[in-house]
């Protein structure tokens, strides 16, 4: 059995499209699925599509959270429910190609990888602000960290059963999968496509989202801006402390009294302003110990299909 994991949020328009499109891949495969849809606190109609479509159909699951979590709590809560031999995590809009889901099951029962990821081959259509802060990115994440994470990869990946549970034992509240995906180390094959447009609506990832995601996903898996705080820092007192044997000789040797207090406050503005980027990059890693020490739960449930079932009974 495959287990579809889908995150859902006001999605009422693409969720019949995706489903339909899904259901013609059975003749193409002979496993069973097992749909997984994840309510992410949406606004519109999706919960009542999704409870539709549960009622139609016995092997469409749907978990609803009490309010918006996020997508990687959704992921998460999508994992922890899954039960398929084989996991997948799509998109709803479709910008996920189902059409590969045949070769990608194909690659994992013929060779001995755990996982078959997908990227996309181009940015086409992609605004080039976003595109390029992409990149850079992924090149600056790679090289800070021993996390490598493939540019233009997607959370549309199949996974062995094995791997899944082992990213489910990273049980962290402050989740990036991107980066829990690499972290786990199971061999991992990619698979390239065209970028492909939304069906319908427009995206709730927004260009400033993007940038504090990618923000995260460099405070959980690289310590190098702590250690760059720390350079800024040494260098700052050494420089300072090299100002000071100058000044302190100049006046000795040729009795140049100190002047100018435009230069005096330029390089104290400049010195507490290494002082706040320090402090920031600090409180960033102190905010995440914060949040993971309340113990608070990933995410919160509000209703199933099975609470839905009991209802009507």
């Amino acid at each position: 059995m495959i287990s579809i994991i889908i995150p859902c949020f006001n999605e009422e328009e693409s969720i019949p499209l995706y489903f339909s499109e899904m259901e013609k891949l059975k003749d193409r495969l002979s496993h069973e699925f097992e749909y997984i849809f994840i309510n992410d606190g949406s606004s519109d109609r999706t919960l009542e599509i999704l409870r539709k479509i549960a009622s139609e159909h016995e092997n469409v699951r749907y978990i609803s959270f009490s309010r918006n979590f996020g997508k990687e709590a959704a992921l998460y809560a999508g994992l922890q429910a899954s039960k398929g031999d084989l996991v997948t995590v799509m998109d709803v809009d479709l910008q996920d190609p189902p059409e590969l889901l045949p070769q990608m099951v194909e690659m994992i029962e013929t060779t001995d990888i755990d996982c078959v990821g997908t990227r996309r081959a181009d940015r086409t259509g992609e605004p080039p602000i976003r595109s390029f802060f992409a990149r850079k990115f992924y090149q600056l994440i790679n090289k800070i960290s021993d996390t490598e994470m493939v540019d233009g990869a997607r959370d549309y990946r199949l996974m062995t059963r094995q791997m899944v549970d082992s990213v489910l034992e990273l049980t962290e509240y402050n989740r990036f999968s991107k980066g829990l995906f690499s972290w786990v180390g199971y061999k991992t094959e990619y698979i390239s496509f065209e970028n492909r447009e939304r069906i319908v609506g427009e995206t709730t990832w927004s260009f400033w989202k993007l940038f504090n995601y990618s923000i995260d996903g460099i405070v959980n898996f690289s310590e190098t801006p702590l250690n760059i705080a720390s350079i800024i820092g040494a260098f700052s007192c050494f420089a300072a402390l090299l100002s000071m044997i100058f000044i302190v000789v100049r006046a000795l040797l040729f009795s140049d009294p100190t002047s100018g207090w435009p230069s005096m406050v330029t390089i104290v503005l400049f010195i507490g302003g290494i002082q706040l980027l320090s402090i920031g990059i600090i409180g960033k890693y102190l905010g995440k110990i914060f949040l993971e020490t309340k113990k608070r739960p990933v995410y919160i449930v509000k209703e199933t299909e099975k609470d839905k079932e009991q209802k009507q009974d």
